[in-house]
């Protein structure tokens, strides 16, 4: 794929300033005028609002779930109904849930895919980024800006800061525990079965 300037990428990555609420509203109003499948915001009286965002899944392998939803999820569009303060973090954890994904959110990042002119490039959001803001301000044509979840790759590990390797640490030590206990209690639970089957046999009916 072509590459965006790296200016251009580096502008893409800083903090976005957020809008007053006037300019929340006139933006709200030329988004709706904008949208042709009628997905349109809402703006409440408290100066938030809520909208619809679209993400294309692109994993490389089928993600281990509880159910049978998520192997036919791969490759699919996926309409969420989100705030202006959902967080992308939240956005990942939604959508892991909706197709029954037991893996941990940490393997998975946002991305956002840029068209500029002839050039179309994705860059990774941070998790305290807001899907529905980059929206608003990019309008709801996803040939414009569009969302994708990705794993994340083994290189990219490096990207990511000493305390965000440290909080996926604790997160897989975290589902770990949570596994091992599982299996405690399963063994337990046989344990005690055979216990009283045992002790039925021995005692004299």
């Amino acid at each position: 794929k072509p590459r965006a300037g790296q200016q251009d990428v580096e502008k893409e990555k800083e903090t976005h300033n957020y809008l007053s609420k006037e300019e929340i509203k006139e933006k709200v109003h030329k988004y709706n005028l904008a949208v042709t499948d009628k997905l349109k915001m809402t703006l409440n009286s408290n100066g938030i609002y809520t909208g619809f965002i679209k993400v294309q899944m692109e994993l490389c392998r089928p993600p281990q779930t509880s159910g049978k939803l998520a192997p036919g999820s791969n490759g699919c569009m996926n309409t969420l109904h989100i705030s202006s303060m959902n967080t992308v973090g939240e956005v990942i954890e939604a959508l892991l849930k909706k197709f029954l994904v037991t893996e941990s959110p940490a393997k998975f990042a946002l991305y956002k895919r840029c068209h500029r002119e002839d050039q179309v490039y994705a860059c990774k959001l941070s998790d305290r980024e807001h899907p529905l803001y980059l929206r608003l301000v990019a309008g709801p044509r996803t040939d414009t800006l569009s969302f994708v979840l990705r794993e994340h790759e083994i290189g990219e590990w490096e990207a990511f800061s000493l305390p965000e390797l440290q909080n996926f640490l604790r997160i897989l030590d975290k589902e770990e525990d949570e596994q091992l206990q599982s299996l405690k209690r399963r063994y337990a639970a046989s344990r005690q079965q055979l216990e009283a089957a045992l002790s039925e046999v021995r005692t004299p009916g």
